[in-house]
């Protein structure tokens, strides 16, 4: 299994600060459409296909592969990645908390498997190497943060 996790300040010294609400507002809109997130190409369809008030379904290519998520949503705290089809079966989760000293955090932490792969296995080893490397997740939260900046200062947050 593949367990990572990694926590950044939502508003670093020199940033443009995020209210919770902001914050909130771009991992929704991730969630919704991650291509206004991810590296150009990286991924060419996102699609909700299922809508509630607590969930979405969305269907997207990643990385050139197939997916499908369900994806749940405790408003102004956490968005959790449930991996329906694709490559990994678990849940990857991006949550806003604020630490012992009220400082406003953004954590990510997943618990996952490679569906037909072995457990433990190689190509485990190397996904968790990558989601622990300089790269890996905590990388994506501090590139979500600074989108979520970005589409404020346009006014679509």
């Amino acid at each position: 299994m593949i367990y990572s996790t990694a926590t950044v300040p939502v508003n670093p010294e020199g940033e443009t600060p995020l209210t919770r609400a902001q914050a909130w507002a771009g991992l929704v809109l991730k969630a919704r459409d991650a291509r206004l997130f991810l590296p150009p190409n990286l991924c060419t369809r996102c699609e909700v296909t299922e809508e509630s008030p607590t969930h979405i379904v969305r269907e997207a290519t990643i990385a050139g592969a197939d997916l499908r998520e369900i994806i749940a949503f405790e408003p102004e705290s956490k968005v959790t990645f449930f991996q329906a089809t694709g490559p990994r079966e678990g849940a990857i989760v991006n949550e806003l908390l604020e630490d012992a000293s009220g400082v406003l955090q953004l954590r990510f932490y997943c618990y996952l498997g490679l569906r037909g792969r072995e457990p433990d296995g190689p190509e485990e080893r190397a996904e968790q190497a990558q989601f622990d490397s300089d790269k890996g997740y905590r990388a994506a939260l501090l590139s979500t943060l600074k989108r979520t900046r970005e589409l404020v200062a346009e006014g679509r947050i």
